[in-house]
């Protein structure tokens, strides 16, 4: 009896995983278990983010840019020169970019908050004139927020810390520089000698693990600096078409929010739209918003898939998730970092046991296991019929016994 109960029990505790509840909580534990892991790395970034932020934008934006130093490499470059070149090609790029935002959007931020804050008082008078009863405090509550911080000093001074002269930027930057030019330089060195301390599979694991991470950094930057761009061009066409002012300011926000994936370029968006509603009427809004929804379904069904392939493979739902945990630790930083993060973490589970072999608990289930697994619910169903239906056939039983007992005394 023991042993054929020690043998039924695993059994059953496999089909109690294995069915519809089992699947569910399976999946629930794989994405706690990478947010648990994003919410570290971020937490532990933060406490120390005067060294933590710049070093892992560092690994980001070298991760990038390998592909251009292999290349140079390739053809006879030394290492010293190959990581100059990409260092210089990279500060370049920054500076066009940050020269490109100061000019853009802090010359003319007093009208862009203006014009913001009117479509909002527009929006809202729109809303009181409707002829029935709108009750939306929370609009009035949010359009109140927005236009205190979009006109506080310190909310410039927030938005604007990464092109002000404050020592704190300088230092990050100066950090930023010195560790980019060594991971281009000597990368893979420095990993080596991380590894050191691990042998036979766990350094096996530990290295595959690097290269994915790398890999999926990589592919994840320049994928969304492709996306992102083809976002401002595409909403900042359609306001330059419908004649909205400040079309090249709010085509740079969107360039700057969509590395915010999902909404980024939402929002920056809606304050496109806000700014057309004061300036064009409403019409002008309406068509702010329809150019803003086909360029993100374009992006997202097209283009993205195109040139981010199969590296930001997350759940719609996980990603809010990931933003909303890194914008509470880090603020936009953290909402900025927390999903390439979380794509990494997750990219590194898919290669755990090896080139294509998922870690066990985050692999999917073949149709074997899904098909053995229905089977085994509804032998589980019928099994709890049955019972059901072995006393009714007794109870009938017995209830002829009594009949037929019944008739033979009274003849």
């Amino acid at each position: 009896m023991m042993t054929e109960r020690a043998v039924k029990e695993p059994g059953a505790a496999r089909r109690l995983w294995a069915d519809g509840f089992g699947t569910l909580a399976t999946r629930c534990v794989q994405t706690l278990v990478v947010l648990a892991v994003i919410v570290v790395v971020i937490f532990a970034i933060m406490q120390v983010s005067i060294v933590g932020i710049p070093v892992l934008l560092a690994l980001i934006v070298s991760s990038a840019i390998v592909p251009f130093t292999a290349w140079l490499r390739r053809r006879g470059a030394p290492a010293m020169l190959a990581a100059w070149t990409a260092l210089l090609s990279i500060v370049v790029t920054f500076g066009l970019l940050i020269w490109l935002i100061v000019w853009a959007v802090l010359n003319q931020w007093n009208v862009l908050v203006s014009s913001a804050t009117g479509g909002m008082q527009t929006l809202q008078d729109f809303i009181d004139g409707l002829p029935f009863t709108v009750h939306m405090p929370a609009l009035a509550e949010v359009g109140a927020w927005a236009q205190g911080v979009l006109a506080s000093s310190g909310f410039q001074s927030g938005a604007l810390a990464g092109v002000s002269a404050t020592a704190e930027f300088f230092t990050g930057f100066g950090i930023f520089v010195v560790v980019l030019f060594f991971f281009l330089k000597d990368g893979a060195a420095i990993w080596e000698f991380l590894l050191r301390p691990l042998h036979g599979d766990g350094y096996t694991r530990a290295r595959r693990a690097g290269q994915q991470a790398v890999t999926t950094f990589g592919s994840y930057l320049r994928g969304t600096t492709i996306v992102a761009a083809a976002d401002a061009v595409g909403i900042g066409i359609g306001l330059v078409i419908l004649q909205v002012p400040l079309a090249l300011p709010l085509a740079v926000i969107v360039f700057v929010t969509a590395y915010i994936p999902i909404v980024g370029a939402t929002l920056a968006g809606g304050l496109a739209a806000l700014v057309a509603l004061v300036a064009n009427g409403p019409v002008a809004a309406l068509i702010v918003i329809a150019i803003v929804i086909v360029v993100n379904q374009l992006e997202g069904n097209l283009l993205q898939p195109v040139v981010m392939g199969r590296t930001l493979k997350l759940h719609p739902l996980v990603i809010l998730i990931a933003l909303t945990i890194g914008a509470s630790l880090g603020g936009v930083l953290g909402a900025i970092i927390a999903v390439p993060l979380t794509a990494a973490a997750w990219s590194v589970l898919q290669v755990w046991d090896g080139p294509g072999r998922p870690a066990r608990f985050a692999r999917a289930k073949s149709a074997r296991e899904r098909r053995e697994a229905r089977e085994a619910e509804l032998a589980a169903e019928e099994e709890a019929k049955a019972p059901t239906g072995a006393a009714s056939a007794d109870a009938a039983a017995a209830s002829d016994k009594d009949a037929d007992a019944s008739g033979g005394s009274d003849v």
